[in-house]
């Protein structure tokens, strides 16, 4: 630390400990004040400058250093000045003292927060960049904060002095006002019986009820300042259009039109989006035929000689196509006109924060929702535009198998379908930048899923970077660089990459409207999931954070009510218990917290662990591969996440995720009968090796010594 700072610091806490030690925080009390009231009358007449400007210098030091009593000394200034008097000397005092503390914040902690936590202050000042004078406006005009707080917090950013100081001035006027005339009241009380004067009990009413007021008067503001330039319709088409029928945009639509509200849904492609065309359908189904093709392979080991099994790759897209149409009814529009939903097919653009163009034809509605999804991104390596790369998207295209397949991506869609494509009998190898396949996982997870693809015939190369893609007599390679720095070249027949996905914000006319994006692409909307203009709403994949068919249903429940009834109640969507499942063979299924996180965020944890080879119905199945891990509160059953690794594991997560939801600990869990021989009974073994190790030792001791009194 500079040597400046140093000296500031130390000016700092010199001057808290003297205001303690001097004992001055004793006199900071109504009793006290009462006693000297008299006295100070007659100094205030006598010297009203020199009186006012030492409480000024008072108020002024106290405000600076961040030190308990602001409050008190507003009351305190109303009851010995008066409402005029106080108000000013209070007002100034406070914004002084407030942009001091500010600045000493500032000079002592802003470089090192910007150096430990660079990519979030970031983000934070380019919204105080944006909006810096009205978020401070709000926060001083509805004190949801303490005074000190806002104070210190302001100084970390880059938010000017000058911008501080005039918003702190002007949003305290009315806090000010409130708190003085409160103070007066009380000042001039006699007796017990003035409590309850109408005065009094009416200055207090202003304080319980001025920042309700205030909230109002600050929406009031915001709503004017973000929707500055727009004519309001005086009439609307809809109640709310939602952009995208993929999985968020159809559940929106159906609860809005459940509710009879009057719905419209504008889809530029196919009703169901990528969970039913290009996603969650399609990929099941070629899982289970990849599954199927190895159950022939293990059937030996259960005494059952099958052979080697034959696949028809054209055959087995030809099953996942007609899956896909065996489902598309329930996602259609026929359906959705039938619920009461006006289905509009075109690409819609907003025009105005009620206004959606779609093909050239103006609709208006209330609230707006946008469910446009997300699609798969293809980095910027160099030479990968000379093959023709396949994603989740276009992969169902397919009528050939390839025979050698490149998976660039190990997540969760890398891993499926590099299994499955193994299975039907390509030669597949999988690269993945990171530490281990399925980085979001613990460590065990990944070793486990590493090996057991290993087993299966798949090359896994982790900590592995794709430098290029080349083409050398008709052959693809992909040049690759591993983690002790060798290069190596991977031929291939075709490259499917998986390495995330990108929201679909292009071309909706969001730039114009001021609606912003996230580092990562997403839409930026609050807890309830509002945009920055509130009556535009976001929901599924376009916002995240979890790109889940369940999640983006969980969300449009929250856009749909919200928006509907949000002027009576509104909902923050909660994502504590957010059930997750990577579909291998054995599944990979979590909820709530594993230990990555749990580290990561300095949460206390115990970690209880079955095995599946414990599991009779596992043995019997020749699926023992696997195993349970619950984490919970250190000595308690509170459940705070779980991992499950094992065949068929996201059936049997729902047990786990109902008992976080509900509270239900692992003792109910132990106590709950459950059908044997099953594989759920792997969470009832979970819970009995939980309560194993918390056995009461002492008691057990008590109760041997009184079974050896009973025998004899």
């Amino acid at each position: 630390m500079k040597h400046y700072r140093v000296v500031i610091l130390g000016l700092v806490l010199v001057a808290i400990v003297a205001f303690f030690a001097s004992g001055f925080d004793d006199y900071l009390t109504l009793e006290s004040i009462k006693s000297l009231q008299g006295r100070f009358d007659r100094w205030f007449a006598d010297a009203p400058w020199l009186v006012a400007g030492g409480f000024f210098l008072v108020y002024v030091l106290i405000a600076a250093l961040s030190l308990p009593g602001a409050a008190f000394l507003t009351l305190l200034g109303g009851a010995l000045f008066g409402l005029g008097w106080g108000f000013l000397i209070i007002s100034f005092a406070s914004t002084i003292g407030a942009t001091l503390a500010f600045l000493v914040s500032r000079t002592l902690f802003r470089e090192l927060i910007e150096r430990r936590f660079a990519r979030q202050i970031e983000t934070i000042n380019r919204g105080i960049e944006r909006d810096g004078a009205l978020y401070l406006f709000s926060l001083r005009l509805v004190p949801i904060f303490p005074f000190f707080v806002v104070n210190l917090a302001m100084g970390l950013t880059r938010l000017r002095t000058s911008v501080f100081y005039v918003a702190s001035q002007i949003g305290m006027i009315p806090g000010t006002l409130v708190y003085v005339n409160a103070g007066q009241q009380l000042g001039e009380l006699q007796s017990l019986g003035g409590v309850v004067s109408p005065s009094l009990l009416l200055s207090f009413a202003l304080l319980g009820v001025f920042p309700l007021i205030a909230r109002w008067v600050v929406d009031g503001l915001q709503r004017r300042k973000r929707y500055r330039g727009y004519t309001k319709p005086r009439r609307f088409d809809y109640d709310i259009l939602v952009i995208g029928g993929g999985s968020a945009g159809l559940v929106t639509s159906y609860i809005a039109s459940a509710v009879r509200a009057k719905v419209a849904l504008v889809e530029r492609d196919a009703m169901g989006g990528d969970c039913l065309n290009t996603g969650c359908v399609p990929s099941k189904a070629l899982i289970r035929a990849a599954r199927a093709a190895q159950n022939v392979r293990d059937a030996e080991r259960l005494g059952v000689h099958a052979g080697v099994p034959r696949i028809d790759f054209g055959e087995v897209m030809g099953h996942v196509r007609r899956v896909i149409e065996e489902v598309a009814p329930h996602d259609s529009e026929e359906r959705y006109t039938g619920l009461g939903v006006e289905v509009k097919r075109g690409t819609a653009r907003l025009l105005s924060p009620w206004t959606v163009d779609v093909d050239g034809q103006p609709l208006t509605a209330r609230h707006i929702v946008i469910a446009t999804g997300a699609t798969p991104k293809v980095p910027p390596i160099p030479g990968i535009e000379q093959v023709d790369v396949l994603t989740s998207e276009n992969l169902w295209t397919l009528t050939e198998q390839p025979r050698r397949l490149v998976v660039l991506g190990g997540g969760a869609i890398g891993c499926e379908l590099g299994q499955s494509f193994a299975r039907l009998g390509s030669q597949v190898t999988l690269v993945e930048g990171a530490e281990q396949l399925l980085g979001r996982e613990d460590d065990d997870v990944g070793e486990l899923v590493t090996g057991l693809l290993a087993e299966e015939g798949l090359e896994i190369m982790t900590r592995t970077r794709a430098l290029s893609v080349t083409v050398e007599n008709g052959e693809n390679q992909l040049l690759v660089e591993t983690a002790d720095g060798r290069q190596t070249r991977i031929p291939f027949d075709r490259l499917l990459v998986s390495v995330g996905r990108q929201a679909n914000v292009e071309g909706l006319g969001l730039e114009a409207l001021g609606i912003a994006t996230r580092d990562n692409g997403t839409l930026e909307v609050n807890e309830q999931l509002q945009t920055k203009l509130p009556n535009i709403w976001a929901c599924g994949d376009v916002t995240g954070p979890y790109q889940l068919t369940h999640a983006a249903a969980h969300q449009a429940w929250h856009a749909a009510v919200n928006a509907l009834f949000g002027e009576f109640k509104r909902f923050k969507v909660d994502y504590r218990i957010m059930p997750a499942v990577t579909y291998l063979q054995p599944e990979v299924a979590r909820v709530g917290l594993n230990e990555r996180e749990a580290r990561a965020q300095g949460i206390a944890y115990e970690v209880t662990r079955y095995a599946m080879a414990e599991s009779d119905r596992a043995i019997a199945e020749r699926a023992t591969t696997g195993f349970v891990k619950i984490l919970t509160v250190p000595g308690k059953d509170r459940i705070l996440g779980a991992t499950l690794v094992g065949e068929n594991a996201g059936e049997w997560l729902a047990e786990v995720t109902l008992a976080m939801k509900h509270n239900i600990g692992l003792n109910k869990l132990l106590g709950t009968i459950h059908p044997y021989p099953t594989l759920s009974e792997a969470v009832k073994g979970t819970a009995g090796v939980w309560k194993n190790a918390h056995k009461p030792e002492r008691l057990l001791g008590w109760l041997a010594r009184y079974f050896r009194w009973r025998r004899g």
